[in-house]
């Protein structure tokens, strides 16, 4: 059996025993950005929606289901109420996994949602969200006597995702190879040096440790500089207006209990 019918097996469990509808899934993490190690887990990612009468119940159940976690899977996912909502105020996390280039289970509905869910991207709270990202990954795992090569790339990434960000003002892509190709103040030496480390990345377990390498540290550096500048200039932005959103998600709940 292949690890896509083995996930998707995992989901119609979780359909059955949560009693849920999941509308999306995907794959999240180094699989999905291109870079993952011959022993990388499956972080699988899903959406689900509840029959309508469990969004009136005082005692409303969990907006999260945490499903498996091992050496092999990592699935988990929201409830569709609790995706808009962070969505709705800056969150970048639907975007990311609506952008993954493996996909598990789709529907037309995601897709309708995904729609919907355009003009609640923030271009202030995701550039602050990545370089958060990128900084805490900085501070607690590159600054050390070694370094494990799949840091490098968890700061690497969200830092290209900024940059993506500053120039295009949307949701940035997923896969790392997309935003390297976006990046257009890497200096050759800088570039060959992503790419051997993105090379040395693949081929290794996960965990292993190696020493610095001054070309990325560097580059790593200039880059939080930039993204600094970059989130501290954009202007506040005001919460969105949830009335569409909220009028938009009632509606598609009573659709939905009509064909469920």
């Amino acid at each position: 059996m292949s690890m896509q019918d083995v996930i998707l097996q995992e989901l119609q469990a979780v359909e059955h025993q949560h009693d849920v509808h999941i509308l999306y899934a995907a794959e999240s993490g180094s699989r999905a950005w291109g870079f993952a190690s011959p022993d990388s887990d499956y972080d699988v990612r899903f959406v689900y929606v509840r029959r309508t009468d469990d969004y009136l119940r005082l005692d409303a159940p969990p907006d999260t289901i945490e499903w498996k976690l091992d050496e092999t899977l990592d699935i988990n996912g929201w409830d569709l109420r609790k995706a808009l909502r962070l969505t709705a105020t800056g969150n970048s996390t639907l975007f990311e996994w609506a952008g993954s280039p493996i996909v598990y289970l789709t529907t037309e509905t995601f897709s309708e949602i995904m729609e919907h869910t355009v003009p609640y991207f923030s271009v202030s709270a995701s550039a602050r969200h990545y370089r958060g990202i990128a900084l805490s990954t900085y501070l607690k795992h590159l600054r050390g006597d070694t370094v494990k090569y799949k840091k490098y790339f968890y700061a690497l990434r969200p830092l290209l995702c900024v940059r993506y960000i500053e120039a295009n003002r949307m949701p940035p892509p997923v896969p790392f190879d997309t935003l390297l190709k976006e990046a257009n103040d890497f200096t050759d030496e800088e570039m060959c040096a992503v790419h051997d480390l993105l090379e040395r990345k693949k081929a290794a377990v996960e965990g292993e440790e190696s020493p610095h390498l001054p070309v990325i540290q560097e580059l790593i550096s200039r880059q939080l500089q930039f993204a600094g500048d970059f989130t501290y200039s954009l202007p506040y932005e005001k919460p969105m207006d949830l009335t569409p959103l909220n009028t938009y998600t009632l509606s598609l709940l009573r659709r939905l209990e009509k064909t469920w």
